[in-house]
């Protein structure tokens, strides 16, 4: 029974090991195109360094298959966050930020057509902003 228990707990420290730095990648990879970027928000590269983290990630790649989206759809939901959530909260900006987490991600793909108002203001609520 206490190897039952051991293994257990190895497995759940061994998943927060993963998560935190899946969490922390994320985060630094968010910051670094924020920072990047801040002065040239019309960069064709920033949309494409979105749409090629959101590939690589294995929470984010299996949103973007599962409802074929493409860079073009990337370029029309950001302009559309960029109209109302172009103001930056601490290490947070709503156009770049939303797409790295899996709940902003998924509602902006399945919504892409929706008004840029309301789009924005269910990011800044999920992002806490």
């Amino acid at each position: 029974m206490n190897y039952i228990l051991s293994a257990l707990l190895i497995l759940l420290c061994l998943v927060f090991i993963l998560e935190m730095y899946h969490s922390l990648k994320r985060s630094s990879t968010s910051w670094h195109l924020i920072e990047t970027y801040r002065d040239d928000l019309q960069n064709k590269q920033l949309i494409d360094e979105i749409y090629a983290y959101c590939q690589k990630d294995w929470k984010l790649r299996r949103i973007i298959k599962a409802n074929e989206v493409t860079p073009a759809d990337i370029e029309k939901i950001y302009q559309k966050l960029l109209k109302w959530g172009n103001f930056h909260k601490g290490h947070r900006f709503v156009p770049i930020t939303s797409f790295f987490y899996v709940n902003t991600l998924d509602y902006l793909v399945k919504h892409k057509n929706d008004e840029a108002k309301t789009l924005t203001m269910h990011c800044m609520n999920a992002l806490h902003i």
